[in-house]
């Protein structure tokens, strides 16, 4: 099917996404369609985005909303959502019309209609919630079975019916201004009338009647509707004390906002519309997690029994060479030993580790090797003697181990998390027993990287280092706990023990910053002072909690000296995520005179030595390095996961990116190059 790009604009900030306007030969309707799709700015990497389908309102095409609800964009690009935009009915010198604004085209009430003239192009229900998602599908990689939908006037009523009717097609649903009970206002009487034969055959396009036939909805925790109270049209055709009612009745929770002053128009929906983005990204992103538990849940443990004991062949990135494209190879990965277990890697998430290893900083980069440290995971098989994790289980892997013997005094102390176990033979890139489990297709053994390598569909761990993690996780999430998020909230909750009231600098705006501002905000720290050389990373710490921002290649003084000016005597507790010696230096001589902790959390390059003056010390301020934010890994991280599990830690916000497929890591290397990636997370 050809699609023609009528136009193309950036919408949605200075590096924001894109507003297409599109044309199409429906064969729902039998006409030419135009509808509007917005597309934000991290389609280009991951395309497999969630979608919010608007619906709009009498007399009304796509371009209404694009023009006069543009906040929307903004809002969207923020989320990492689609906008999908329909017309609001077939058009056309040959399509049946009225002379009256409510019925005919632009009037399509969002029903196949049944009756002549009409029969023929008005299938807007068929348009809406079938053609028109597998298109944006097929043509852009927009997710049709993620969506939700949200709508005006009489598109609020599409949007209702739509998701009342098929509840399980749509993630969340809200409204402004819907027409609720359209069976008893003159509008819907008229166009069901018109359009099916009889009013009493728009009972199924009711959401006042679907609600009262078939709710309450498990699929909706909550339905969110504005409403104008200036609103002409709210006595006679809204009727949303009748929706209310019937939510009542069959106990369906239905938010309902009603605002003094505002009436019918888009400013009432721009004014309230970043509420609803916000709203349906928060479902989607849910529903997207959900999609992906089920599809791990649906991998059979019965089929790992088949592999048991045999070798696997898998497709791997492997790093050939320092500063080279990784190659997508075929590669056999033998079965677990004493000890070992051999997990599914379900997805990967890319840390600046990696990229590090990768160009050549780490001296303790092997090559050939298998890259990646964060990743969830489904256990395969078990070797000999594991006991803590078995087939079926969901892990996430830890390159800080915990072996929890009796014996080991770095386990048993709460001072480290900093087991040395198998810190030798991980450093040398081999198993605990100094063997490789990873094999190229001319049969040459391949080496381990940080105990874990999980650029692989299959790869081998020591059983000290699986955190066992609850099973209603989603995968691609609790990867972004084996590493950089653990890290930088650690940093702050473990290691520096920051308290209520403190001031905090963090230098250094990516996954591990960000989380070390909400680190410390949660830790509930009145000042957090963040500091970049990219100002576009301000609004995300201002988001997670950062009072005040610093763009330090604009100071005409060191950046220290600008944030003792700020706070006189310097800040509490100071954070470097850099990994850059001369920021290390700056963190230590702003943290406060006294008792102030600087925290080196990023690492340097090889051969690189951090300095300051003596005096700095002297004073009182203490210099300390956090190792996995101290946390320790097969007690902790299970934890962080029942934490965000429970809805007190929130971490969608640092997934940016994902890509689809093991083959894709180069993919998301170039997204973690382009600046304003967090996290990209490779599902495979």
């Amino acid at each position: 099917m050809s699609i023609e790009v009528l136009s193309k604009t950036a919408v949605g900030g200075s590096s924001g996404g894109s507003l297409l306007r599109l044309r199409h030969e429906s064969t729902s309707t039998s006409t030419p369609m135009t509808f509007a799709l917005f597309l934000p700015s991290s389609h280009a990497l991951a395309p497999n985005l969630p979608a919010l389908f608007w619906l709009s309102g009498l007399t009304c095409d796509d371009t209404n909303f694009s023009t006069k609800a543009s906040a929307a964009f903004g809002a969207a690009e923020r989320e990492g959502i689609a906008l999908v935009i329909p017309d609001t009915s077939p058009r056309g010198d040959d399509v049946a019309n009225d002379d009256n604004y409510d019925l005919g085209q632009g009037a399509g009430f969002y029903v196949n209609a049944t009756q002549e003239p009409w029969a023929k192009h008005y299938q807007m229900y068929a348009y809406v919630t079938e053609e028109l998602p597998a298109l944006v599908e097929k043509e852009y990689g927009i997710a049709a079975d993620v969506k939700s939908v949200c709508g005006h006037s009489m598109g609020g009523h599409g949007a209702l019916t739509l998701a009342f009717r098929d509840p399980k097609a749509w993630a969340s649903v809200s409204a402004f201004a819907p027409i609720c009970n359209p069976t008893a206002c003159p509008w819907g009487t008229k166009a069901f009338t018109s359009y099916l034969g009889s009013v009493d055959a728009g009972s199924d396009h009711d959401a006042t009647l679907l609600l009262k036939s078939k709710g309450p909805f498990a699929e909706y925790d909550d339905i969110l509707i504005d409403q104008g109270l200036a609103d002409n049209f709210l006595e006679g055709q809204l009727l949303p004390e009748k929706l209310e009612a019937a939510a009542a009745e069959v106990g369906q929770k239905v938010t309902i906002r009603r605002h003094e002053n505002y009436d019918h128009s888009y400013y009432f929906i721009s004014t309230f519309i970043e509420d609803h983005v916000a709203f349906h990204a928060k479902r989607l992103r849910t529903a997207q997690g959900n999609k992906r538990k089920a599809e791990a849940e649906a991998i059979s443990t019965d089929a790992f029994a088949d592999t048991a004991g045999m070798p696997i062949q898998c497709k791997a990135m492997v790093a050939r060479a320092p500063k080279q494209p990784l190659t997508c190879e075929t590669i056999t990965v033998d079965p677990p030993k004493a000890g070992e277990v051999r997990v599914k890697v379900i997805a990967n998430a890319l840390c600046h580790t990696d990229i590090y290893t990768l160009d050549g900083y780490d001296p303790e980069g092997l090559f050939p090797c298998i890259l990646g440290h964060e990743a969830g995971c489904i256990v395969e098989s078990c070797g000999e003697g594991v006991t803590s994790v078995a087939p079926g289980d969901h892990v996430i892997p830890c390159y800080t181990p915990q072996c929890c013997e009796a014996s080991c005094i770095f386990c048993q102390s709460p001072k480290t998390n900093l087991c040395p176990a198998i810190r030798s033979t991980q450093g040398q890139g081999v198993m605990p027993d100094g063997t490789k489990r990873f094999h190229d297709k001319d049969g040459n053994d391949i080496y381990h990287f940080m105990g874990c390598s999980t650029m692989s569909e299959y790869t081998v761990l020591a059983e000290i280092s699986c955190a066992k993690i609850s099973t209603d996780m989603p995968l691609d999430k609790a990867c972004l706990f084996g590493c950089g998020v653990s890290t930088g909230l650690g940093a702050v909750w473990n290691t520096c023990k920051v308290e209520v009231n403190s001031s905090v600098a963090v230098f250094g705006l990516g996954a591990v910053g960000l989380a070390v501002i909400q680190g410390a905000k949660m830790a509930g720290a009145s000042r957090i002072i963040a500091v970049d050389v990219n100002p576009g990373k301000f609004e995300a710490a201002r988001q997670l909690g950062a009072t005040d921002c610093v763009d330090s290649s604009k100071l005409d003084k060191p950046v220290q000296q600008r944030i003792v000016g700020m706070t006189t005597w310097g800040v509490d507790y100071t954070f470097d995520c850099t990994g850059i010696t001369e920021v290390m230096r700056a963190a230590l001589e702003c943290a406060h005179r006294g008792w102030g902790t600087s925290c080196v959390i990023g690492v340097a390059a090889s051969g690189h030595e951090i300095s300051t003056r003596p005096f700095q010390l002297v004073t009182g301020r203490v210099w300390k390095g956090t190792a996995f934010g101290g946390f320790k890994s097969r007690r902790d991280v299970p934890m962080l996961v029942e934490k965000n599990l429970k809805g007190e830690l929130p971490i969608d916000h640092f997934i940016t990116h994902t890509f689809d497929g093991v083959d894709k890591t180069n993919g998301a290397i170039d997204a973690l190059h382009g600046g304003s990636c967090l996290r990209a997370v490779v599902k495979y």
